[in-house]
Protein backbone atom coordinates (compact mmCIF):
# COMPACT_ATOMS: atom_id res chain seq x y z
CA UNK A 1 0.00 0.00 0.00
CA UNK A 2 1.01 3.59 -0.63
CA UNK A 3 -0.05 6.16 1.97
CA UNK A 4 -0.79 9.69 0.70
CA UNK A 5 -1.43 12.25 3.41
CA UNK A 6 -3.28 15.24 2.03
CA UNK A 7 -4.48 12.76 -0.59
CA UNK A 8 -7.74 14.64 -1.02
CA UNK A 9 -5.97 17.97 -1.43
CA UNK A 10 -4.39 19.65 -4.42
CA UNK A 11 -1.01 18.03 -5.03
CA UNK A 12 -1.99 14.87 -3.16
CA UNK A 13 -5.00 14.12 -5.34
CA UNK A 14 -3.02 14.71 -8.55
CA UNK A 15 -0.38 12.33 -7.19
CA UNK A 16 -3.13 9.78 -6.47
CA UNK A 17 -4.38 10.12 -10.06
CA UNK A 18 -0.91 9.48 -11.47
CA UNK A 19 -0.36 6.53 -9.14
CA UNK A 20 -3.67 5.06 -10.32
CA UNK A 21 -2.63 5.57 -13.94
CA UNK A 22 0.63 3.72 -13.28
CA UNK A 23 -1.18 0.73 -11.81
CA UNK A 24 -1.43 1.49 -8.09
CA UNK A 25 -4.98 1.01 -6.80
CA UNK A 26 -3.83 0.22 -3.24
CA UNK A 27 -3.76 3.82 -2.03
CA UNK A 28 -4.48 4.89 1.52
CA UNK A 29 -5.87 8.43 1.41
CA UNK A 30 -5.36 10.45 4.59
CA UNK A 31 -7.23 13.75 4.77
CA UNK A 32 -10.10 15.83 6.12
CA UNK A 33 -12.95 16.48 3.69
CA UNK A 34 -15.51 18.54 5.60
CA UNK A 35 -18.76 19.66 4.04
CA UNK A 36 -17.52 21.19 0.79
CA UNK A 37 -16.67 19.68 -2.59
CA UNK A 38 -13.15 18.57 -1.72
CA UNK A 39 -14.30 14.94 -2.03
CA UNK A 40 -14.57 15.49 -5.79
CA UNK A 41 -10.76 15.53 -5.98
CA UNK A 42 -10.76 11.78 -5.33
CA UNK A 43 -14.16 10.85 -6.77
CA UNK A 44 -12.51 9.10 -9.75
CA UNK A 45 -9.75 7.45 -7.77
CA UNK A 46 -9.19 3.81 -6.89
CA UNK A 47 -8.03 3.43 -3.30
CA UNK A 48 -7.90 0.86 -0.55
CA UNK A 49 -9.01 3.03 2.35
CA UNK A 50 -9.61 6.57 3.58
CA UNK A 51 -8.06 7.19 7.00
CA UNK A 52 -8.79 10.30 9.10
CA UNK A 53 -5.80 12.52 9.83
CA UNK A 54 -6.00 11.89 13.57
CA UNK A 55 -6.14 8.12 13.05
CA UNK A 56 -3.10 7.56 10.84
CA UNK A 57 -0.51 6.74 13.49
CA UNK A 58 -2.78 4.15 15.10
CA UNK A 59 -3.57 2.74 11.64
CA UNK A 60 0.16 2.44 10.90
CA UNK A 61 0.72 0.50 14.11
CA UNK A 62 -1.89 -2.04 12.98
CA UNK A 63 -1.33 -2.21 9.23
CA UNK A 64 2.02 -0.51 8.59
CA UNK A 65 3.80 -3.72 7.63
CA UNK A 66 1.96 -3.60 4.31
CA UNK A 67 2.99 -0.01 3.53
CA UNK A 68 5.48 0.46 0.71
CA UNK A 69 6.02 4.22 1.15
CA UNK A 70 4.46 7.35 2.65
CA UNK A 71 3.92 10.51 0.61
CA UNK A 72 3.35 13.17 3.24
CA UNK A 73 1.66 16.13 1.54
CA UNK A 74 -0.92 16.96 4.19
CA UNK A 75 -0.52 20.27 6.03
CA UNK A 76 -2.24 23.50 6.87
CA UNK A 77 -1.01 25.35 3.80
CA UNK A 78 -2.60 28.77 4.35
CA UNK A 79 0.19 31.35 4.52
CA UNK A 80 -2.23 33.58 6.43
CA UNK A 81 -2.80 31.13 9.34
CA UNK A 82 -1.86 32.74 12.68
CA UNK A 83 -2.61 29.97 15.20
CA UNK A 84 0.91 28.79 16.02
CA UNK A 85 -0.20 25.87 18.19
CA UNK A 86 -2.39 24.58 15.36
CA UNK A 87 0.43 24.90 12.83
CA UNK A 88 2.96 23.24 15.13
CA UNK A 89 0.63 20.30 15.78
CA UNK A 90 -0.32 19.75 12.13
CA UNK A 91 2.77 20.77 10.16
CA UNK A 92 5.68 20.10 12.49
CA UNK A 93 4.81 17.51 15.13
CA UNK A 94 2.75 15.35 12.74
CA UNK A 95 5.68 15.29 10.31
CA UNK A 96 8.10 14.38 13.09
CA UNK A 97 5.85 11.48 14.11
CA UNK A 98 5.73 10.15 10.54
CA UNK A 99 9.50 10.46 10.15
CA UNK A 100 10.05 8.51 13.35
CA UNK A 101 7.64 5.79 12.24
CA UNK A 102 9.23 5.51 8.78
CA UNK A 103 12.75 5.42 10.25
CA UNK A 104 11.82 2.67 12.71
CA UNK A 105 9.79 0.69 10.16
CA UNK A 106 12.34 1.26 7.37
CA UNK A 107 9.82 2.76 4.96
CA UNK A 108 10.50 5.56 2.44
CA UNK A 109 9.15 9.04 3.26
CA UNK A 110 8.60 11.71 0.62
CA UNK A 111 7.31 14.92 2.15
CA UNK A 112 6.27 18.43 1.13
CA UNK A 113 8.37 21.36 2.18
CA UNK A 114 7.85 24.79 0.60
CA UNK A 115 9.59 27.66 -1.14
CA UNK A 116 8.10 29.77 1.67
CA UNK A 117 11.08 28.56 3.69
CA UNK A 118 13.29 30.96 1.67
CA UNK A 119 11.59 34.06 3.04
CA UNK A 120 12.19 37.23 1.06
CA UNK A 121 14.90 35.56 -1.00
CA UNK A 122 17.81 37.58 0.39
CA UNK A 123 19.60 34.30 1.17
CA UNK A 124 18.87 32.96 -2.32
CA UNK A 125 16.82 29.96 -3.45
CA UNK A 126 19.52 27.30 -3.43
CA UNK A 127 18.73 23.83 -2.06
CA UNK A 128 22.30 22.52 -2.21
CA UNK A 129 23.93 24.16 0.81
CA UNK A 130 23.00 21.75 3.59
CA UNK A 131 22.05 22.48 7.17
CA UNK A 132 24.30 25.49 7.80
CA UNK A 133 23.00 27.26 4.68
CA UNK A 134 19.40 26.39 5.55
CA UNK A 135 19.84 27.79 9.07
CA UNK A 136 20.42 31.22 7.53
CA UNK A 137 16.96 31.25 5.92
CA UNK A 138 14.29 33.45 7.52
CA UNK A 139 10.73 32.50 6.50
CA UNK A 140 8.31 35.41 6.60
CA UNK A 141 5.18 33.64 7.84
CA UNK A 142 4.15 30.93 10.27
CA UNK A 143 3.46 28.38 7.53
CA UNK A 144 6.91 28.88 6.01
CA UNK A 145 8.56 28.63 9.42
CA UNK A 146 6.79 25.32 10.18
CA UNK A 147 8.13 23.81 6.97
CA UNK A 148 11.58 25.24 7.62
CA UNK A 149 11.61 23.90 11.18
CA UNK A 150 10.87 20.39 9.96
CA UNK A 151 13.51 20.61 7.21
CA UNK A 152 16.13 21.48 9.81
CA UNK A 153 14.89 18.75 12.17
CA UNK A 154 15.03 16.18 9.36
CA UNK A 155 18.55 17.19 8.36
CA UNK A 156 19.74 16.88 11.97
CA UNK A 157 18.10 13.47 12.35
CA UNK A 158 19.64 12.23 9.12
CA UNK A 159 23.06 13.48 10.19
CA UNK A 160 22.63 11.57 13.45
CA UNK A 161 21.83 8.38 11.53
CA UNK A 162 18.12 8.16 12.39
CA UNK A 163 16.28 8.42 9.08
CA UNK A 164 14.02 6.47 6.73
CA UNK A 165 15.93 4.37 4.16
CA UNK A 166 14.80 6.89 1.53
CA UNK A 167 13.73 10.39 2.50
CA UNK A 168 13.02 13.31 0.20
CA UNK A 169 11.76 16.79 1.08
CA UNK A 170 10.37 18.92 -1.74
CA UNK A 171 10.40 22.71 -1.64
CA UNK A 172 7.42 23.41 -3.88
CA UNK A 173 7.39 26.82 -5.53
CA UNK A 174 4.17 28.37 -6.97
CA UNK A 175 2.27 25.24 -7.95
CA UNK A 176 -0.91 25.49 -10.03
CA UNK A 177 -3.17 23.07 -11.86
CA UNK A 178 -6.29 20.90 -11.59
CA UNK A 179 -7.97 20.05 -8.27
CA UNK A 180 -7.36 23.43 -6.65
CA UNK A 181 -11.02 24.33 -6.23
CA UNK A 182 -11.25 23.62 -2.50
CA UNK A 183 -8.37 25.99 -1.65
CA UNK A 184 -10.41 29.21 -1.57
CA UNK A 185 -8.13 32.24 -1.23
CA UNK A 186 -5.09 29.98 -1.60
CA UNK A 187 -6.04 28.98 -5.17
CA UNK A 188 -3.71 30.05 -7.95
CA UNK A 189 -4.57 33.18 -9.92
CA UNK A 190 -5.28 30.95 -12.91
CA UNK A 191 -8.05 29.11 -11.09
CA UNK A 192 -9.34 32.29 -9.45
CA UNK A 193 -9.50 34.41 -12.59
CA UNK A 194 -10.24 32.00 -15.44
CA UNK A 195 -14.00 32.64 -15.57
CA UNK A 196 -13.58 36.42 -15.42
CA UNK A 197 -10.98 36.43 -18.16
CA UNK A 198 -13.08 34.15 -20.36
CA UNK A 199 -16.12 36.41 -19.86
CA UNK A 200 -14.17 39.55 -20.73
CA UNK A 201 -14.45 40.93 -17.20
CA UNK A 202 -11.75 42.97 -15.51
CA UNK A 203 -9.41 41.11 -13.18
CA UNK A 204 -7.31 42.59 -10.40
CA UNK A 205 -3.60 42.32 -9.71
CA UNK A 206 -1.61 43.94 -6.95
CA UNK A 207 0.26 47.15 -7.63
CA UNK A 208 3.95 47.06 -6.92
CA UNK A 209 5.05 48.99 -3.85
CA UNK A 210 8.71 48.84 -4.82
CA UNK A 211 10.28 51.14 -7.42
CA UNK A 212 12.30 48.31 -8.98
CA UNK A 213 9.17 46.37 -9.99
CA UNK A 214 6.39 47.67 -12.22
CA UNK A 215 2.76 46.82 -11.47
CA UNK A 216 2.07 43.20 -12.36
CA UNK A 217 5.75 42.48 -12.90
CA UNK A 218 6.30 40.81 -9.52
CA UNK A 219 7.97 37.50 -10.34
CA UNK A 220 7.29 33.93 -9.25
CA UNK A 221 8.49 30.48 -10.27
CA UNK A 222 5.16 29.05 -11.45
CA UNK A 223 5.27 25.26 -11.81
CA UNK A 224 2.58 22.92 -13.13
CA UNK A 225 1.33 20.35 -10.64
CA UNK A 226 1.63 17.50 -13.16
CA UNK A 227 5.37 18.24 -13.47
CA UNK A 228 5.71 18.27 -9.68
CA UNK A 229 4.13 14.84 -9.43
CA UNK A 230 6.36 13.45 -12.18
CA UNK A 231 9.50 14.63 -10.37
CA UNK A 232 8.25 13.36 -7.02
CA UNK A 233 7.57 9.89 -8.40
CA UNK A 234 10.95 9.80 -10.12
CA UNK A 235 12.76 10.56 -6.87
CA UNK A 236 10.81 7.81 -5.13
CA UNK A 237 11.31 5.22 -7.86
CA UNK A 238 15.02 5.77 -8.30
CA UNK A 239 15.24 5.42 -4.55
CA UNK A 240 18.75 6.60 -3.68
CA UNK A 241 19.18 10.37 -3.47
CA UNK A 242 18.09 11.44 0.01
CA UNK A 243 17.71 15.08 0.88
CA UNK A 244 15.78 18.26 0.21
CA UNK A 245 15.12 19.43 -3.34
CA UNK A 246 13.61 22.52 -4.93
CA UNK A 247 10.64 21.86 -7.17
CA UNK A 248 10.05 24.73 -9.56
CA UNK A 249 10.90 25.38 -13.20
CA UNK A 250 14.00 27.46 -12.56
CA UNK A 251 12.46 30.39 -14.45
CA UNK A 252 10.70 33.32 -12.80
CA UNK A 253 7.73 34.78 -14.67
CA UNK A 254 5.49 37.72 -13.88
CA UNK A 255 1.89 37.68 -12.73
CA UNK A 256 1.05 39.60 -15.88
CA UNK A 257 2.64 36.80 -17.94
CA UNK A 258 0.45 34.34 -16.06
CA UNK A 259 -2.75 36.28 -16.80
CA UNK A 260 -1.77 36.81 -20.44
CA UNK A 261 -1.37 33.03 -20.70
CA UNK A 262 -4.90 32.60 -19.34
CA UNK A 263 -6.14 35.10 -21.91
CA UNK A 264 -4.35 33.28 -24.72
CA UNK A 265 -5.92 29.99 -23.64
CA UNK A 266 -9.35 31.68 -23.67
CA UNK A 267 -8.78 33.54 -26.92
CA UNK A 268 -9.19 36.98 -25.35
CA UNK A 269 -6.92 39.75 -24.11
CA UNK A 270 -7.23 39.99 -20.32
CA UNK A 271 -8.40 43.30 -18.85
CA UNK A 272 -6.25 44.07 -15.81
CA UNK A 273 -6.84 46.62 -13.06
CA UNK A 274 -4.08 47.21 -10.51
CA UNK A 275 -5.11 47.63 -6.89
CA UNK A 276 -3.19 48.51 -3.76
CA UNK A 277 -1.71 45.60 -1.87
CA UNK A 278 -3.31 45.31 1.59
CA UNK A 279 -0.98 46.97 4.11
CA UNK A 280 -1.00 43.91 6.36
CA UNK A 281 0.67 41.69 3.73
CA UNK A 282 3.16 44.20 2.31
CA UNK A 283 5.94 43.48 4.84
CA UNK A 284 5.88 39.74 4.02
CA UNK A 285 5.28 39.92 0.28
CA UNK A 286 7.73 38.12 -2.02
CA UNK A 287 8.57 40.10 -5.16
CA UNK A 288 10.78 37.38 -6.65
CA UNK A 289 11.11 33.61 -6.39
CA UNK A 290 13.12 31.35 -8.67
CA UNK A 291 14.15 27.81 -7.85
CA UNK A 292 17.75 26.74 -8.27
CA UNK A 293 17.21 23.41 -10.04
CA UNK A 294 20.76 22.12 -10.48
CA UNK A 295 20.56 19.72 -7.54
CA UNK A 296 17.60 17.81 -8.99
CA UNK A 297 19.22 17.79 -12.42
CA UNK A 298 22.49 16.51 -10.98
CA UNK A 299 20.56 13.67 -9.32
CA UNK A 300 19.66 12.59 -12.86
CA UNK A 301 16.17 14.01 -13.39
CA UNK A 302 16.20 15.26 -16.98
CA UNK A 303 12.50 15.57 -17.88
CA UNK A 304 11.54 19.05 -19.12
CA UNK A 305 9.18 21.29 -17.16
CA UNK A 306 6.14 22.44 -19.10
CA UNK A 307 6.52 26.07 -20.26
CA UNK A 308 4.13 28.47 -18.53
CA UNK A 309 1.93 29.14 -21.55
CA UNK A 310 1.57 25.43 -22.39
CA UNK A 311 0.82 24.51 -18.78
CA UNK A 312 -1.82 27.22 -18.42
CA UNK A 313 -3.36 26.17 -21.75
CA UNK A 314 -3.62 22.56 -20.57
CA UNK A 315 -5.13 23.62 -17.24
CA UNK A 316 -7.69 25.89 -18.89
CA UNK A 317 -8.56 23.77 -21.93
CA UNK A 318 -8.60 20.30 -20.41
CA UNK A 319 -9.85 21.15 -16.93
CA UNK A 320 -11.24 24.61 -16.11
CA UNK A 321 -13.23 24.89 -19.36
CA UNK A 322 -14.74 21.42 -18.97
CA UNK A 323 -18.06 20.67 -17.26
CA UNK A 324 -16.09 18.34 -14.99
CA UNK A 325 -12.81 20.14 -14.23
CA UNK A 326 -11.47 17.50 -11.84
CA UNK A 327 -8.58 15.23 -12.69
Amino acid sequence: MLVVTGGGGFIGSVLAAELNDSGHADLVIVDRFGSGDKWRNIAKRDFAEIVPVEGLLAWLERFGAGVEAIFHLGAISATTETDADLIIANNLNYSIALWRWCAAAKKPLIYASSAATYGNGDAGFDDAGGIEAFKRLRPMNLYGWSKHAFDLWALRQAAAGFAPPLWVGLKFFNVFGPNEHHKGDMMSLVAKNYRRVAAGETIQLFKSHRPDYRDGEQLRDFVYVKDCVAAMLWLWRQGKDNGIYNLGTGEARSFLDLMNAVGAACGVAPKVEYIDMPPEIRPNYQYFTQAAMSRLRQAGYNAPFTPLEAAVNDFVTNHLAQSDPYL
